[in-house]
């Protein structure tokens, strides 16, 4: 039977006249029936003041758990009202990794606020992990892991599993290192389980172990994980000394910010931080503002090419009809060949040298739109404006089918070339430019059939 979906505003009254009444059995009993996703969702719902009352009824362990799933507002919002016994306890009940995402999205005030309130060891942990670019795995990795010595047997390193187990993130893989804490390999629980106690770790690991620097990018955990089927990866320094690890869990949240990322770059829009429930009405206006006026002006390029080709337009003001035709295909064409593209790069299937060959193959794929898309225009065009407007309209459709296509393909390698992210190519910048791209060509072959002709 299912579970009959919860009314988290109804919920949320409720709980609001429990606080209100100051009914804290009652209300302590009513948060214990609803799981950690629930009370997320109710914290959404209420004002800061009865969220931190919220906050200090819950057991510590769920307290936690929910603290890991709120935005950066609300984090920072319930850091204000707890006391700083309540705050150190807080930080203690987290990861480390968790530790220092929270640590780095808040003021610079507050960080060092927080930091002080560590234990000397936490606090050399955090720091040491805030010293890595923001962007890297170095950020994302817990030093809270299971790793063995090589020359161990199973009975010595199933004691030592024991002793680490419940501070571990996770003990699914087994890391094997050497005396100097070098990574040399991996053992999977289900081999280590299935061993007799005699036989030693360099004899049951893989040494086929994939590792990430802690300086590598954080997409490229992704990519590793994906591309592996990993549920985690170990993290190594240069020497390939053991570092740290990285959990599916944490992956998972770096997948959905660059996912959300790439899909507001591609409508031309800067990244938003926050949900867009908690982004201000200023905040949505100067994300979008600044690529709404560069696209204008790329598409005052536009006005300018029919400005520039009135003479040709007068001539035949046929040709005034297919103009939202062929620059409308063209622009499709170039966003769809971008869409491949930066879909193709993000996925690791083509690398930024691999511009030629890719060029080669949608210069035969575009060859191929434009033998289509150029039959079918010219008849159009020629029911509507007799045999030199079919021909116009069939040569330009072909002609900035091929050309738009191979802009769509190209852009984004340029882009990475130049340290851009690749994301802004498609949509809005791709179909302005070729808005632009279109016209001229179209004019060009208007004028020179229409001035033969003539």
């Amino acid at each position: 039977m299912p579970r009959k979906k919860i009314d988290i505003p109804e919920l949320a009254r409720k709980i609001e006249q429990l606080i209100v009444a100051e009914k804290w059995p009652k209300l302590k009993k009513e948060l214990l029936k609803h799981h950690t996703p629930v009370i997320v969702d109710l914290f959404q719902e209420l004002s800061p003041a009865h969220e931190v009352i919220l906050f200090r009824i819950l057991p510590r362990d769920q307290a936690s758990k929910v603290f890991r799933r709120l935005d950066a507002e609300h984090e920072e919002s319930l850091l204000r009202y707890l006391t700083n016994d309540e705050t150190a306890k807080l930080l203690q009940a987290l990861k480390p990794d968790e530790r220092v995402n929270l640590i780095e999205e808040m003021p610079d005030k507050v960080t060092r606020k927080l930091l002080d309130m560590l234990e000397p060891e936490d606090r050399t942990e955090a720091v040491r992990l805030l010293g890595y670019p923001e962007e890297s795995v170095g950020r994302l990795m817990t030093p809270d892991f299971v790793a063995v010595k090589a020359e161990w047997d199973v009975a010595r390193a199933l004691e030592h599993m024991r002793s680490r187990a419940k501070e571990s993130e996770t003990i699914n893989v087994i890391y094997v290192v050497d005396d100097l804490w070098h990574l040399i390999g991996f053992i999977e629980l289900n081999t280590f389980i299935l061993s007799d106690t005699s036989d030693k770790m360099n004899q049951l690991m893989d040494d086929r172990v994939v590792s990430l620097s802690a300086f590598d990018d954080r997409e490229r955990a992704v990519d590793a994980m994906n591309r592996h089927k990993l549920s985690v990866i170990p993290i190594v320094d240069s020497r390939n000394s053991l570092l740290g690890i990285v959990t599916f869990d944490d992956v998972v949240e770096v997948a959905q910010e660059e996912a959300t990322e790439d899909f507001h770059k591609g409508a031309a829009i800067v990244p938003i931080d926050v949900s867009y429930t908690h982004a201000s009405v200023w905040r949505l206006f100067h994300k979008r503002a600044g690529w709404l006026l560069a696209l204008v002006l790329i598409s005052l390029a536009s006005s300018g090419v029919i400005a520039a080709f009135e003479e040709t337009l007068s001539s035949a003001i046929a040709l005034a009809f297919f103009i939202p035709l062929l620059i409308g295909s063209g622009g499709n064409a170039g966003a769809q060949s971008a869409t491949l593209m930066i879909r193709a790069m993000s996925l690791g299937e083509i690398k930024a040298n691999d511009w030629f060959k890719t060029s080669g193959k949608e210069m035969l794929v575009g060859a191929s739109l434009a033998l289509a898309l150029g039959a079918f225009s010219s008849i159009m065009g020629f029911f509507r404006g007799g045999f030199e407007i079919g021909l116009i309209i069939g040569l330009s459709m072909a002609a900035i089918i091929v050309v738009t296509n191979l802009l769509g393909t190209l852009l984004p390698f340029g882009l990475t070339r130049f340290r851009i992210d690749p994301a802004v190519a498609s949509g809005p910048l791709v179909t302005s430019v070729a808005d632009v791209i279109g016209l001229i060509i179209y004019f060009s072959i208007a004028s020179a059939i229409l001035g033969n002709v003539a």
